[in-house]
């Protein structure tokens, strides 16, 4: 499948390959132990357009098919999550909004300033009682005047601390709620009213931060409201919508992090032999290796498949939903095959699976959790 991308996008892989090799691998436990990514990295992630993968050239970015945004993920997972992450939310869920149903005023605005990293783009719409839930959120958007006042608490708002651009979604009709009564705005950083919380401390993606936001009569212009006063009500449509990249992308990173885990227990097993381990003593060990090989193979086959089909244009709801059950589901039982494999040493820091066990159970949380799939999933193929 990976012939039918075009030349210019498999260059560009090539060079993503590399940039993981040369920059991103040797400063992985780095990161990991700083909880800091070094913003000479950012600045290379800013050249190589990383911040712009899904944003159009007419808008300043590189306008990767899925397939090929796909496959830079799936590069960038095979190291430190944190890297995927600082750069996901420009590309998915904090720029998708405005792509999708933004003005053209709002995307020439905003897109380009994306599209190069100038500034981080984020999406805030879990809150203390709305997780998985979206639909019971609280934060509430009231009009006076010429301006939004929003008041309410964002929170696990990943790149929360560094964004520029936070698409936010609130409540503006307390009795239409998810069935017309949420709106998507465009909420710039320094807008009067808007706090940002210090880091979460969390148990992995320790280079990633997460923060809470909280608005406090946050003022947000009537023209920031994306796609404008006709849209008014259709934040909801507008959150669900660019949820069905997100769970692509959720499976690209799951994807990319089992194939990292498949290759360091695969030179694993490899160096016990060569040491000397007798091959039967190994048993258990090389049918793990080829239970992660063959889930691997067809969690690739469905994600690929499922980004080519978006990129003919068909909607992928419920396949989307699928790829990120099955895919993040198995890159958890794969990182704990690899933690068998590698006994007590997968437990040291320093070979990194127990790294991966820990960011990789996040994936099964992130844009909607595995319960949240199944019930996409049963809805769609129970309805009439």
């Amino acid at each position: 499948m990976i012939d039918k991308i075009p030349k210019q996008e498999l260059l560009y892989l090539d060079r993503i390959k590399k940039f993981v090799q040369e920059e991103l691998n040797p400063i992985s436990l780095q990161v990991e132990t700083s909880g800091e990514i070094p913003e000479a990295i950012v600045e290379k992630m800013r050249r190589l357009g990383l911040f712009g993968l899904a944003i159009p050239g007419k808008y300043g970015g590189l306008g990767l098919s899925t397939l090929g945004e796909i496959l830079v993920y799936e590069e960038l997972t095979q190291t430190n999550a944190c890297f995927r992450s600082r750069i996901g939310t420009s590309n998915s869920i904090g720029s998708m909004g405005i792509l999708f149903d933004g003005t053209e005023d709002q995307k020439k605005k905003y897109l380009p300033w994306i599209a190069q990293g100038e500034r981080t783009a984020a999406f805030a719409l879990t809150e203390p009682d709305a997780g998985s839930d979206a639909a019971n959120i609280q934060c509430r958007a009231v009009l006076d005047g010429d301006h939004w006042l929003l008041n309410g608490t964002k929170q696990f708002i990943t790149n929360g601390d560094c964004a520029g651009v936070i698409t936010t979604i609130a409540v503006t009709d307390d009795n239409k709620r998810a069935r017309g009564g949420f709106t998507a705005f465009i909420v710039e950083n320094d807008f009067p009213g808007l706090c940002v919380s210090p880091p979460d401390r969390k148990m992995g993606l320790r280079g990633s931060h997460t923060n809470e936001l909280v608005f406090r009569n946050c003022r947000v212009p009537r023209e920031n409201v994306i796609g404008g006063p006709s849209m008014v009500g259709q934040g909801f449509n507008t959150a669900m919508r660019v949820l069905d990249k997100g769970r692509l992308t959720m499976g690209a990173c799951a994807l990319g992090a089992s194939q990292k885990l498949l290759e360091y227990s695969r030179d694993h097993i490899r160096h016990l032999i060569q040491s000397g381990k007798p091959r039967d003593d190994l048993q258990a060990a090389r049918f793990s290796l080829a239970d992660m090989a063959t889930e691997i193979f067809a969690a690739r086959r469905m994600l690929y498949e499922t980004a080519r089909l978006r990129d003919t244009g068909k909607n992928v709801t419920q396949e989307a939903s699928m790829v990120k059950l099955f895919c993040t589901e198995m890159a958890s039982r794969i990182a704990d095959r690899a933690m068998g494999i590698f006994e007590d040493e997968g437990y040291l820091t320093k070979n990194q699976i127990e790294m991966f066990l820990r960011d990789v159970r996040l994936y099964r949380i992130f844009e909607g959790t595995s319960e949240i799939q199944r019930m996409v999933i049963a809805r769609n193929l129970l309805k009439d």
